[in-house]
């Protein structure tokens, strides 16, 4: 394992992170605080609870999850798609370095800075709601997973893209309309039985939903199927890279 690679790489995503600081971290919870204010008072007056749950303290999970998993890619895909734009991705291709070392590198770094911003939320969350963690560890768990998974799948989204233009075509046509039907700001148990039958095929579903339960306890699939659902996708986007890299596609040409 070239350690030292891999600490060049990181290093050098982390740095740039610090350099565009407000927006990496700033914008982010920025945006998020304003969803506590609209969401949480205009609408949280409206609407007593959910599940046992003050609405205002309900929707924290699923506006931390709607935050990291647009920043995770985002982040993700930036970094590997600039060493292609600018050609350097050439030297990374021809130094002794595997692909699973620069994908510790560029992931690693990314899904960072988008655990440094979930965290950030939820300690801002604090200011505006009275929340409380039942499970930690869980959260903690199903958090970092999800900066991982959705890192892997940013950095697919970065090797595919060939302008900068595709690089926010999947974030915003298809992930964000994912997140806000998949009971981020509300249980799917309060919809029709149809539509309760189809949102559970949204993948998103689980990830909010077992990110919520380690709050409340409250959820809308078990917990372990949240859990085996974010590590199958981990695994499926492992699977992707792994191929991208041997074949070359989109690199070597």
């Amino acid at each position: 394992m070239n350690f030292s690679a891999i600490k060049v790489i990181y290093r050098a995503e982390m740095l740039r992170a610090i350099n565009t600081l407000f927006q990496t971290i700033a914008s982010p919870v920025i945006s998020t605080s304003l969803y506590f204010i609209v969401f949480g008072s205009a609408i949280g007056s409206r609407i007593e609870t959910i599940d046992g749950v003050s609405y205002g303290v309900f929707i924290v999970p699923g506006l931390t999850m709607l935050t990291i998993l647009t920043q995770s890619i985002s982040n993700a895909s930036f970094g590997i798609y600039f060493p292609k734009f600018s050609g350097t991705i050439y030297e990374i291709l021809s130094a002794p370095l595997s692909f699973f070392e620069a994908l510790i590198g560029y992931v690693g770094a990314a899904a960072t800075k988008s655990f440094v911003v979930g965290v950030t939320i939820l300690i801002t969350a604090n200011f505006f709601v009275d929340l409380e963690i039942q499970h930690p560890i869980w959260m903690l768990t199903f958090l970092l997973l999800t900066c991982i998974s959705f890192s892997l799948f940013g950095f697919i989204i970065g090797l595919w893209a060939d302008s900068f233009e595709k690089l926010q075509i999947v974030p915003i046509l298809v992930i964000t309309p994912l997140v806000f039907l998949g009971g981020s700001f509300y249980s799917i148990s309060m919809l029709p039985p149809f539509w309760q039958n189809v949102s559970l095929f949204n993948p998103v579903v689980y990830l909010v939903s077992g990110f919520r339960w380690s709050f409340f306890e409250v959820s809308d699939v078990n917990v372990w199927t949240s859990l085996s659902m974010i590590l199958i996708f981990l695994a499926i986007c492992l699977g992707i890279v792994s191929w991208m890299f041997k074949t070359g596609y989109k690199l070597k040409n």
